[in-house]
């Protein structure tokens, strides 16, 4: 059952004040490598692909590597640095 009595601290709840300098570092390297390591994963996917199936090119299958890095840099490249406003 729910204790009434929590019902009144909603109420008395206070806006932190606690610097998030850190966690706000640890979110953007966190969002980076899982941006860029979907990259290199997507990458070496297409290139195994290409590469093993059958009648499958090295040559051809690097091309289409090459392809896929260069339009997936420019894509999840990072745009202008937006500041956190506190």
């Amino acid at each position: 059952m729910a204790d009434p009595h929590h019902a009144d601290d909603a109420n008395a709840y206070v806006r932190g004040h606690m610097a998030i300098k850190e966690q706000i570092s640890t979110f953007r390297l966190f969002l980076d490598l899982a941006k860029w390591g979907s990259l290199a994963v997507a990458c070496l996917v297409l290139l195994l692909t290409l590469w093993f199936h059958p009648g499958g090119n090295f040559v051809v299958a690097l091309l289409g590597t090459v392809v896929l890095a260069v339009a997936g840099f420019f894509a999840l490249r990072s745009k202008h640095d937006v500041v956190h406003r506190d």
